[in-house]
């Protein structure tokens, strides 16, 4: 039985495989580990600092788009993903389209992790907690991020360039 085909939940995707008791799952050890973080963080003694730097949020910003992106579209990181998704087409440069596969948990987390906008969460938390814990490493990860980020951008404008010519 699925959640979607009972009580409130009934309705709301009878044509397609919506997975919501898996995306439960998910969402709860999404929110598991925050609490968990948020408690062991606030046991080491350490504190929060006051704020988030406008450098360091815009570094970790940039980082989590494109770490987001290498996750769940760069041809290299299929092997990652190959367990819950199914390959359909290349796509951008050096991208791929993948579609989630299975039922339950795999679709979800096949779901999850071919879509950089749902992985952003998770990425970002992940940093921004590096951040508190371990600010020069974080910064060296995500600066690498950021420069690849940058070298994209780089890329398309160079290849728009030649397109004029």
């Amino acid at each position: 039985m699925r959640l979607q085909d009972v009580g409130p939940f009934a309705g709301h995707s009878p044509q397609q495989e919506r997975p919501l008791g898996a995306y439960a799952v998910l969402m709860g050890l999404f929110g598991a580990a925050g609490g968990g973080f948020a408690t062991w963080f606030g046991r080491s003694g350490r504190e929060l600092p006051e704020r988030i730097g406008l450098a360091d949020f815009a570094l970790i910003a940039v980082a989590t788009h494109k770490s987001s992106r290498l996750l769940a579209k760069d041809r290299v990181t299929s092997t990652l993903r190959a367990p819950f998704t199914t390959f359909e087409d290349d796509a951008g440069p050096a991208e791929v389209t993948e579609a989630a596969r299975g039922r339950g948990l795999r679709r979800a987390v096949g779901e999850l992790v071919t879509c950089p906008y749902c992985l952003s969460p998770w990425v970002g938390a992940a940093l921004a907690a590096g951040l508190l814990v371990a600010p020069r490493p974080t910064r060296w990860v995500a600066s690498v991020a950021g420069a690849a980020f940058a070298s994209d951008v780089l890329q398309i404008a160079y290849a728009k360039g030649e397109d004029q010519l």
